[in-house]
């Protein structure tokens, strides 16, 4: 053995050639940490002092190959300021520096995914051999951050400026086909193949078959562009990535800065390019936000895996009742994921509505490439479309998805509850209506959850898993799991009106009528708010949603806080949804409604809207940016600030990523809670006050208030 750490190992392996391997003690996957660093740079002088070494292969011990940094250990070194992470990033540099400059040929064996710093130590290798069943890519961007341990100034040299253009600013996994056809790797092989053809590959270097100095001369040198065409690539490429990324996005730019910048410069000028822009990247507030929602992800996860010990059965059957858009939706997700599910409804229409609905989106995929035709079938054979309970005995849950009235709830779950196994667990998709009350009618209410899917089902990510009062942990742990294998992330909830998500969106809504009621604009609004980072402001998100839906969910909520969410005025969604007005579903809402080319609505301005709510609307004026953004997020953040202090959210991680999943709260500003930690809780409650005058939902809760006078946030 040359060497041997808790994370790398170098072994002869024999004709000159060492394999350096990572395999991280104590842990899954393989990740660059401190330690990792530190071994690295061992490693390496103790191949320096290995005479009889002349090639090296660099594996992983672990079924991925290095998923990248460790974000939890290195996210504390940004809040200590520019100049120390440079420092920083220049030390974790050396490493890769002296790995490079060993003077040997070494190739780089990815048998799964390599990411990040993952990649960049694949690319500190003259050559790499990729798995078919790998991935690489450098997605740092996503976390409001670039490359740092050279993989701008390598990246551009190995592909080409307007690859690695494409590459880094839009963070994107590359599979092996795309990869190889970029010059990203070398060579695609069989995982069982990878060892081999990587020794091969090193033989073949020491052996003077390939040139592999030439390559690592090429890493060293400028980009082999000259000036002229430097700033053309670069130029094109910044007018793409800045009309992508936009202005909340930072990053992209600061990356493509720093790789033209470094373009005519030797590897050692362009990476200390790179280690100055990574610092002005990580010290954004996008950064800061973006690395707190992987965070938050992290413990979402944690959260769910916590909820799955408690006694979860596997979910090998699955039912859905229902048919239609929505109850397709679930079959085609259950199916598609590996879960077979029987579909139930009392008309053949709607059960083949439901198929088409699961078949479109199957289409899709073999449309794509995705998917071939025989597995399309195979998928759609996993849902069985019914008119009768015959084969229910056998389901492990059945999942309610009818309409949303609660006396059709509970008459369709009594009837289903009669029909299955005792242990058999029954789920509604309800948005609203409280799971304690459809308990009611139930002989076995344990085995009773709420599973709150968002629509379109096959897009949002975010299931909400309801615990009613007497829910069991068994078959909340048993929703959570099948919640996952269906690809969705799960947050769990306590039950209340809205649960969680529409509870803390409708006070937004709120919001926005009485801003219209007092003379705004409904398309000022939008514009300010996309602005402030939402896909679509208010207006438009109730069309898309259904005005008729949204004024039902709005009663809803007004019966549950009617000290804050009953409004005393008629206001202008009231108007519109009185005038049959339902949004996109009927084709005129706030807005008018043509398919496009595509058969998607196109929204066009309807002046006939300002004529019906006139009489319900003050004067117009104008309002400040401020002034907007403050009377819609002051509601909404509060009301999440009042369910965290009800218990009806665990914590103020998952309390962020089901806002950012649910109702695409703007990602870089982190969730509700972490937009209220980078304002300073002291200056959101100040401004709560300015505006309390407007009601309830406008006072700050008992909760940050406290945090105010504590100096506290809702993350350390």
């Amino acid at each position: 053995m040359i060497y041997s750490g808790q994370a790398i190992t170098v072994a002869d392996i024999g004709n000159g050639i060492a394999e350096l391997k990572f395999d991280l003690a104590n842990e899954s996957v393989n990740k660059f940490n401190r330690s990792t660093l530190g071994e690295l740079m061992a490693a390496v002088q103790a191949i320096q002092s290995a005479p009889q070494v002349r090639g090296l292969v660099v594996s992983s011990g672990k079924s991925v190959f290095i998923v990248g940094a460790d974000i939890t250990e290195f996210g504390e070194l940004f809040s200590h300021g520019e100049e120390e992470i440079v420092v920083w990033v220049k030390q974790a540099n050396e490493a890769f520096v002296a790995f490079e400059n060993l003077n040997i040929p070494k190739v780089a064996a990815i048998n799964g995914i390599a990411l990040g710093g993952g990649f960049e130590m694949c690319l500190a290798c003259e050559y790499r051999v990729m798995s078919s069943a790998a991935k690489v890519g450098l997605p740092e961007v996503k976390l409001g951050l670039f490359p740092g341990f050279g993989g701008t100034v390598r990246l551009s040299r190995v592909i080409g400026v307007d690859n690695a253009v494409e590459w880094i600013a839009t963070g994107a996994e590359k599979r092996p086909d795309a990869a190889l056809k970029d010059g990203a790797v070398d060579a695609v092989v069989e995982p069982a193949k990878l060892r081999d053809a990587a020794i091969r590959m090193v033989e073949q270097a020491i052996a003077g078959k390939l040139d592999w100095a030439a390559r690592r001369a090429e890493k060293k040198a400028p980009v082999q562009l000259n000036m002229m065409e430097q700033m053309m690539a670069f130029n094109t490429a910044m007018a793409v990535v800045l009309g992508k990324a936009g202005p909340n996005y930072p990053a992209p730019k600061i990356a493509l800065q720093s790789m033209q910048n470094g373009a005519s410069l030797d590897l050692d000028g362009a990476l200390d390019l790179e280690a100055k822009g990574f610092a002005k990247a990580a010290v954004t507030p996008q950064a800061h936000a973006l690395i707190g929602l992987f965070l938050a992800d992290q413990a979402v996860k944690k959260a769910s895996k916590a909820h799955e010990g408690k006694g979860a059965k596997t979910i090998a059957q699955a039912a859905v009742l229902g048919a239609g858009i929505m109850g397709g939706g679930i079959a085609y997700q259950s199916a598609s994921k590996g879960t077979p599910i029987i579909m139930k409804d009392i008309r053949d229409e709607a059960l083949d509505m439901g198929m088409a609905e699961a078949s479109k989106h199957l289409g899709k995929l073999v449309e794509k490439g995705r998917m071939t035709p025989v597995e399309m079938g195979k998928v759609l054979s996993r849902i069985r479309p019914t008119l009768n309970y015959g084969d229910f005995a056998h389901v492990d849950i059945v999942i309610e998805a009818v309409v949303e009235n609660p006396k059709v709830k509970t008459a369709v779950l009594s009837e289903v509850e009669g029909l299955v196994r005792e242990d058999t667990i029954l789920a509604s998709n309800t948005s609203t209506i409280s799971i304690t009350r459809l308990a009611e009618s139930l002989k076995r209410p344990e085995n009773f959850v709420g599973m709150h899917f968002f629509n379109p089902v096959h897009m949002m990510p975010l299931v909400e898993v309801i615990r009613g009062a007497k829910s069991s942990d068994a078959a909340v742990a048993a929703t959570v799991q099948l919640a996952q294998k269906m690809g969705k992330t799960p947050i769990v909830v306590n039950d209340c009106p809205g649960f969680l998500v529409n509870r803390v969106l409708f006070p937004y809504f709120g919001g926005f009528d009485m801003l219209v009621r007092d003379g705004a604009d409904f398309q000022a609004v939008d514009k300010v708010m996309e602005k402030f980072g939402w896909p679509m402001g208010p207006a438009y998100l109730l069309d898309v949603v259904g005005i008729d839906t949204g004024v039902h969910a709005a009663g809803v909520m007004a019966e549950g806080f009617p000290d804050r969410m009953k409004p005393d005025y008629q206001s202008s969604t009231q108007v519109l949804f009185e005038a049959k007005r339902y949004g996109q579903k009927n084709g005129v809402g706030y807005y008018s409604y043509q398919p496009d080319k595509k058969g998607k609505p196109k929204k066009t301005v309807d002046p006939t809207t300002y004529d019906l709510i006139k009489p319900v609307v003050a004067e117009r004026r104008e309002f400040s940016a401020e002034e907007i953004i403050a009377r819609l997020m002051l509601p909404m953040v509060n009301e999440v600030a009042r369910c965290l202090e009800e218990g009806i959210v665990a914590s103020p991680a998952e309390a962020d990523m089901a806002l950012i999943m649910g109702i695409g709260f703007p990602p870089f500003r982190g969730g509700a809670c972490r937009y209220v930690d980078q304002m300073g809780v002291a200056q959101y409650v100040e401004l709560c006050n300015k505006y309390a005058a407007l009601g309830k939902a406008y006072e700050a809760p008992q909760l940050l208030q406290d945090m105010a006078l504590a100096n506290k946030k809702f993350f350390a």
